[in-house]
């Protein structure tokens, strides 16, 4: 284990470590100068745990019924070595695929380790991408990997990888229904940057093997059920521009050693627990620890980080906890009391915060004036 591995078993502690996948990877890069999650998150911290017990739960996720049902209809579409799965591809995709075969790369020789599991991952997938005799077209649970902030991550992803006529397609399958044509457009935008994810992990994979990254398609397979039924339907979701921004993101991420050079030595959230599970460090504690590392909350972590609620708290008053736009267009203020007093001209500016003035004078002369015309 590297000196930096060690680092972020010791932050962790004596728990299992939480597995990135497509999710934490979408998350953590909407929010690329956040040091608090991507510590905890290349740490392998739980954070729904964390955020529980420092009594802040996370308010999203998925319900049982739907994690249920969205494992069901997984199943189905997987069913026979994704008979119905090529069905759709044949038929509502037009694509003439003659013959096939499927691997199922969950597991190697009935072992889950990660390193085998990518290692056979790569081996099939670059045969394929090499045309041999007898490679794959259906690629069921291939394990890869992704740098993110300066180490490899690897991706637990619940895809499939489809390779037809040397071009590989990431296949999406989601629970969430087309009603009418019409699907939640949250829903598909999630889909479609986690499915974004897959493709630039699938493009490091075969251009670090020599093939042009190209031959992984921008157009990915998005397979959910039709209206109220179960019956699966697919079609085409172009994710070029959620590559672009994935691949900015991740560049504009600090490195995770250079985030750990500014941490206390001793820093850790294990939960110490006794012989019973039991945790036996104190909640305070476990706060004091998250104080150590520097968050960058916005109203937007609400719907993407389980310790969204604890960040919305401990950023009260702060500029930032109004958005990114009020955060960037305010520059150096950083506090809402500051930015008020700058308004009504009862501060002086600081050098930096002359830009932010202006706006906030400017701001305060409208609402006057608004106010003067309503009660007129």
């Amino acid at each position: 284990m590297t000196n930096v591995g060690q680092r972020l078993a010791a932050i962790r502690g004596g728990g299992v470590a939480s597995r990135h996948n497509a999710r934490t990877v979408a998350a953590l890069t909407t929010n690329p100068g956040c040091a608090r999650r991507a510590v905890l998150d290349c740490a392998g911290v739980d954070k729904q745990r964390l955020a529980a017990y420092v009594d802040y739960p996370a308010r999203f996720g998925q319900s049982q019924f739907a994690i249920t049902r969205g494992n069901a209809f997984e199943a189905q579409v997987k069913a026979n070595g994704c008979a119905e799965l090529l069905r759709l591809l044949r038929e509502r995709l037009d694509l003439d695929i003659p013959e096939v075969s499927y691997d199922d790369l969950e597991s190697v020789a009935g072992h889950e380790s990660q390193d085998l599991r990518y290692a056979r991952s790569r081996a099939l997938l670059t045969r394929a991408a090499a045309h041999a005799d007898g490679a794959g077209t259906l690629f069921d649970h291939p394990l890869l990997r992704l740098e993110v902030a300066g180490q490899q991550a690897y991706l637990e992803p619940d895809l499939i990888a489809f390779q037809h006529d040397g071009q590989f397609h990431v296949v999406e399958i989601k629970s969430f229904a087309v009603i009418d044509g019409q699907a939640d457009p949250g829903k598909v935008a999630g889909a479609a940057i986690q499915a974004a994810v897959y493709v630039l992990a699938m493009r490091e994979l075969l251009g670090g093997a020599g093939f042009d990254p190209e031959i992984v398609s921008h157009d990915v397979v998005l397979v959910c059920p039709r209206d109220f039924s179960n019956q699966p339907m697919a079609v085409r979701v172009d994710v070029r521009k959620q590559l672009a921004v994935l691949r900015r993101q991740l560049s504009r991420m600090t490195r995770i050693d250079a985030l750990l050079a500014d941490l206390p030595a001793t820093l850790s959230f294990d939960f110490a627990p006794d012989d019973n599970g039991v945790p036996t460090r104190s909640p305070a504690s476990l706060v004091a620890a998250l104080d150590a590392v520097e968050a960058r909350y916005s109203p937007e972590c609400l719907a993407s980080c389980e310790l969204a609620y604890f960040c919305r708290h401990e950023a009260r008053g702060c500029t930032a906890a109004l958005g990114k736009s009020v955060r960037d267009e305010m520059g150096g203020i950083e506090r809402v009391e500051t930015a008020l007093a700058i308004a009504r001209n009862q501060l002086a500016p600081a050098e930096d915060q002359q830009e932010a003035a202006e706006l906030l004078r400017a701001a305060a002369r409208l609402r006057a004036e608004l106010m003067s015309g309503v009660a007129g």
